[in-house]
């Protein structure tokens, strides 16, 4: 949740307002995007959802904790262990499977898989017959769903996902949105995609819109040509 936050970066003359007093909540189990115009601010708005980036004003919570005010440990170690990142880059180590690949978060933090759970992401991911290939042996939709399945895995209580599609084709695109979209339907997955793609949106539960930093509308249950007429209307 975001409570009133600013962003400015610079000074002066020179301020530029990423964000003007945004308020908006996420609900739990559900799948929402967030698009804007260039320069919306959408981006540094996940950026800031997600403790990678600072606030100038107001509040983040994830679930109870409010994170604005934390200390580097503090907050790195929050986001190990509560938040899952998808980026448009896969970020997939080259020397390591698919299945190592996707073990690696519960590595790192010194935590077994729970083996049931590592399964059922799995068959939802559909790359149990690829587990054993390399990032170099694998398409660039299966590497991105290898890098949702890596997100997932450690049961984060959000998923944020920064232009997930970008370096896809739409049939690759196509599979990795689909299985964002049964991760939220079928494991209770939270999700907070941005996106400049209608498509993509539309397989999204509600879609948020920024214009010069501030929320100025949303839509549940949007389609391809809902979500492209809203951004028309605001200069997208």
């Amino acid at each position: 949740m975001a409570d009133g936050v600013s962003k400015v970066y610079g000074s002066g003359d020179a301020a530029v307002h990423a964000l003007r007093g945004v308020s908006v909540g996420f609900v739990s189990g559900v799948f929402t995007a967030i698009m804007g115009p260039s320069g919306s601010g959408k981006s540094t708005l996940m950026h800031c959802l997600a403790g990678l980036d600072t606030v100038s004003g107001g509040r983040i919570m994830l679930g109870d904790v409010e994170i604005t005010g934390l200390g580097d440990r503090r907050l790195t170690l929050l986001r190990r262990d509560r938040v899952g990142f998808v980026f448009q880059a896969f970020n997939l180590l080259p020397t390591l499977t698919a299945e190592q690949n996707i073990r690696l978060p519960l590595d790192l933090a010194g935590r077994k898989a729970d083996a049931a759970w590592f399964d059922q992401v799995v068959d939802v991911v559909g790359l149990r017959d690829r587990l054993g290939h390399r990032p170099g042996e694998l398409s660039g939709g299966q590497q991105q769903r290898v890098a949702c399945a890596r997100a997932l895995v450690a049961r984060p209580d959000v998923i944020f996902a920064d232009e997930p599609t970008g370096n896809l084709d739409s049939r690759s695109g196509a599979e990795v949105l689909g299985f964002l979209r049964a991760s939220v339907r079928e494991m209770g997955q939270t999700i907070v995609m941005v996106t400049h793609d209608p498509v993509a949106a539309s397989y999204a539960d509600r879609v948020v819109f920024l214009r010069d930093g501030e929320i100025v509308s949303e839509i549940v249950q949007p389609t391809p040509d809902t979500v492209l007429d809203r951004l028309k209307s605001l200069g997208a």
